[in-house]
């Protein structure tokens, strides 16, 4: 009975949960090392071929992504002003970090992120600004922007719900060789890939299988 369970357990949890898609963004800095990073939040890996980013101007394709290639569940990515090997550096990034560089649509102090897909459908959209048009929110001249938590992700604007990046703090922001602090290539409230979970869940079944044989060898 045992391990018909563990079994069902399996089957459930590979059948509940379909695979889901979903490239966010996650921090961004309009002046200083202007940086966009997104984040895959789904639980299923993005091939980001064809992938486009614009400004507030909402073209697809100004600003191609299929360097980023796969985006792993979790993973970060980072679209930058500077080169990527400027940028890199700048940050003492490693090479996993995957960074698209020499971003000529410039982010300005009142602008829009426009991420679109292979087909040029718009994936995420977040504007801000730093006057009256969302009271209260953050500016990010040389420091980056962050979401207190996965409900800041949901609107298509900046909220107060960001808040600017400091040395040290939850989201392991610190300050580049240039002065400036962020936290690029890395997401605190990522989601974690699930398949270390099936391999516990598996190792779990094999004890359980194993106690079960030793029991009817002893009768």
């Amino acid at each position: 009975m045992k391990r018909a369970f563990c079994v069902l357990t399996l089957v459930t949890s590979f059948t509940a949960t379909p695979a889901l898609a979903k490239i966010e963004i996650t921090e961004w800095m309009y002046n200083g090392d202007e940086l966009i990073e997104l984040t895959n939040m789904g639980n299923a890996a993005v091939d980001m071929s064809g992938w486009s980013f614009d400004d507030d101007s909402r073209t697809p394709g100004v600003l191609s992504l299929s360097a980023f290639g796969t985006v792993a569940v979790g993973e970060s990515v980072i679209i930058a002003e500077s080169t990527a090997t400027d940028f890199r550096s700048a940050w003492n990034l490693g090479a996993n970090v995957k960074i698209v560089g020499s971003n000529a649509a410039n982010l300005g102090r009142t602008d829009e992120i426009n991420i679109f897909d292979n087909t040029g459908t718009l994936v995420d959209r977040f504007a801000y600004s730093d006057n009256a048009t969302f009271p209260g929110t953050i500016r990010t001249a040389n420091i980056s922007g962050n979401p207190t938590s996965l409900a800041a992700l949901v609107p298509s604007n900046v909220t107060t719900d960001w808040v600017l990046s400091t040395v040290g703090d939850t989201y392991g922001s610190y300050e580049s060789l240039g002065g400036f602090v962020a936290n690029p290539g890395t997401f605190s409230l990522a989601p974690v890939p699930e398949p270390e979970s099936y391999a516990l869940m598996l190792a779990g079944c094999a004890i359980v299988g194993a106690a079960i044989r030793r029991r009817r060898s002893a009768v």
